[in-house]
């Protein structure tokens, strides 16, 4: 197993991780990124997100050489008010058939150390309550899982209206 930054060449694989998590969220539908739009976002002059990827070996013995990608850690950087830099580990997701073998511990531990490297005073991220082994092993490494806190979105359709209808002109 190798972990590396990400490239350009691994967004196709990183789009079918996310796909992949997405299913297991079940929401299998609501994934509308795109290669190209990985591409343009994570690598254009100001990227917008940073990328590991857990890559194997490819089991495939007529081209060994060939890596397959696994697993991702996808993040970015915030700032806080009270804490200064963040950053915000958006997803972490390993093939549901690497899971078990560690690979997620080690994507985990490769954004903990960015945290440190860079001096962030915060690295956080959601969960969602139904994911019992991720809360565990989110307690277990440390991390504190604040359940009075409730994530607040707007999705393009409800900022669409938001801005069409209910801003007092």
């Amino acid at each position: 197993m190798n972990i590396r930054k990400g490239t350009p060449n691994d967004m196709a694989a990183v789009l079918g991780l996310i796909q992949e998590l997405a299913a297991f969220e079940k929401e299998p539908d609501a994934v509308l990124v795109t290669v190209n739009d990985l591409i343009r976002d994570g690598f254009g002059p100001v990227p917008l997100f940073h990328v590991f990827v857990a890559e194997i070996e490819n089991d495939s013995s007529a081209n060994p050489e060939v890596k397959q990608i696994v697993g991702i850690a996808l993040y970015y950087y915030r700032f806080s008010t009270w804490k200064g830099k963040t950053i915000h580990l958006e997803d972490l997701v390993v093939k549901e058939t690497m899971r078990g073998t560690g690979l997620g511990y080690a994507l985990y531990s490769e954004i903990i150390k960015q945290g440190k490297k860079d001096q962030v005073r915060r690295v956080e991220w959601n969960v969602l309550d139904w994911n019992t082994p991720a809360i565990e092993f989110y307690e277990k490494s440390g991390a504190k899982v604040l359940r009075d806190w409730y994530v607040v979105q707007m999705d393009e359709a409800e900022i669409n209206d938001f801005v069409e209808n209910k801003i007092r002109k």
